[in-house]
């Protein structure tokens, strides 16, 4: 199947959005969430080596999403946390060779790590290897002595008298002065851990054995990450490991996605020429590689009839060598099984299904539905368009197959297909929106993003929507 047949593998969110603003639920999203059914290995799982010589599980326990009494995930609940349920989600993945647990002090809503002490103080020390993270995001946790407050509370809670891995947490962002300035990311790095010493007492600690590694976690301004890189090739500091958002999606298209994000090969590429250990989040993309639609759905089960649409991220989430860990919010025993089974072992990817995957990526990247959900809250338009009808056109279009690249091969077949499409497309549009009620209206007044409830920058959605418009039209046969 090539993309300019279908292209259809859209944002599985948005485009749920629109069928159910459409009336309809989708029909493969059971098939898509569904994890794959049979044996669960025992002994099998891939391990990686870090630079201690350890051998640390291909799949780690991300412990942000851990189950509530109501059996909701404690992420987004105030519910307690339940910690039965905890335990033996904790007892039967060491049971099956997972042997790393990632917390942090502001997880479930600050729960995360005493309930990750409660179940692994039930295991031997050497059993496991833990991670938590220097959170001190608030300005009032910069000074030296409530960051350092913060490191021992963790140890507190994790009922641990060392770190196997502690990082920086999410380096490359901006926040706010005790004077309410918005510092810019650099800013914010150097006033959380350098102008309080933060990082040479973590060094200092790592010398005395109370951090075994040492690292951080990666979101935002690239050139914070650069930045810390350049401290280790200066001889000033090194780092054992580095987390950063890695995903088959964010490999080459994550600037396409978001302008202030950064591919993950750049990433990757940058802490492989260094040697540094890579741990991954995010290797679903926020659940995204999970729900895609009907024709990215089959275009994975016509590889492998048997696997869950979510172990093909994983897989690819692992593909690389210097890939430690990847981290996998589990809140259910079956999305826990299921990455245990892509992992025992790895199966690394081969060439036509890295290929795949990028065809995939790339169509996901290119053509976004608009999560519009047709509440009409932008209307009426002062300039007449029809915002609601012009995102249901073309989220309809791309769900059916009849949003193009623009390529097309010199097969009769390829010529056929691609002036279907492009005439389903276009005389659609003229259907559905009249004319003058078109993107190619919008101005750009902005009067419509402040009443979205979904946040659309409409606008820039109204320029991306017509620029497609106006290439197909300009397309010759």
């Amino acid at each position: 199947m090539d993309r300019r047949k279908f292209l259809k593998t859209a944002s599985a969110g948005a485009v749920a959005t629109a069928a159910v603003a459409a009336g309809c639920t989708p029909k493969n999203q059971t098939v898509a969430e569904g994890v794959s059914l049979g044996e669960v290995p025992v002994g099998k799982m891939t391990m990686r080596e870090n630079l201690h010589g350890e051998q640390v599980s291909l799949l780690g326990y991300g412990c942000m999403r851990f189950p509530t009494l109501d059996g909701n995930s404690g992420r987004e609940q105030d519910q307690e946390l339940d910690q039965d349920a905890i335990n033996d989600l904790v007892d039967y993945a060491i049971g099956h060779g997972v042997n790393l647990f990632d917390t942090a002090p502001p997880y479930c809503k600050g729960r995360s790590e005493h309930a990750v002490g409660i179940a692994l103080s039930r295991h031997k020390r050497d059993e496991y290897f833990v991670s938590t993270k220097l959170s001190n995001f608030n300005c009032n946790t910069w000074p030296r002595q409530e960051s350092i407050k913060m490191y021992h509370n963790s140890m507190k809670e994790l009922q641990v008298d060392y770190l196997d891995y502690y990082m920086l947490h999410s380096i490359g962002g901006t926040r706010k002065d005790a004077a309410g300035n918005e510092l810019d990311p650099m800013q914010t790095l150097k006033a959380r851990f350098f102008d309080n010493g933060m990082l040479d007492f973590l060094c200092e600690e790592r010398e005395k054995g109370r951090i075994h590694n040492l690292g951080f976690s990666y979101h935002g301004d690239i050139r914070v990450f650069d930045y810390l890189l350049s401290l280790q090739d200066q001889g000033l500091y090194h780092w054992d490991h580095v987390l950063i958002q890695h995903n088959y999606v964010d490999w080459n298209h994550s600037k396409l996605i978001n302008e202030s994000n950064t591919n993950s090969s750049y990433l990757y590429g940058e802490l492989e020429k260094r040697n540094i250990p890579v741990f991954v989040m995010e290797p679903l993309l926020g659940g995204q590689l999970v729900n895609l639609n009907d024709h990215a759905v089959e275009m994975l089960k016509q590889r492998d009839p048997q696997a869950s649409v979510a172990s093909w991220a994983f897989r690819f989430a692992g593909n690389q060598p210097r890939i430690l860990t990847v981290l996998s919010g589990m809140t259910y025993k079956e999305h826990l099984q299921d990455n245990i089974r892509t992992y025992s072992p790895h199966k690394p990817l081969n060439d036509d299904e890295l290929k795949m995957l990028e065809e995939i990526a790339d169509v996901y990247a290119n053509f976004k539905t608009v999560p519009c959900t047709d509440c009409k809250y932008c209307m009426p338009c002062p300039y007449g368009i029809d915002i609601p009808g012009v995102f249901a056109h073309y989220n309809k279009c791309l769900n059916e197959g009849n949003v193009l690249n623009g390529e097309r091969e010199a097969e009769d077949e390829g010529r056929r297909e691609f002036r279907r499409a492009r005439r389903a497309f276009l005389v659609g549009y003229d259907r559905a929106v009249p004319s003058f009620r078109q993107a190619d209206h919008c101005i750009g007044c902005g009067h419509c993003v402040q009443e979205c409830p979904q946040g659309i920058n409409i606008p820039e959605q109204m320029v991306r929507i017509n620029d497609y418009v106006e290439q197909l039209k300009q397309s010759r046969e």
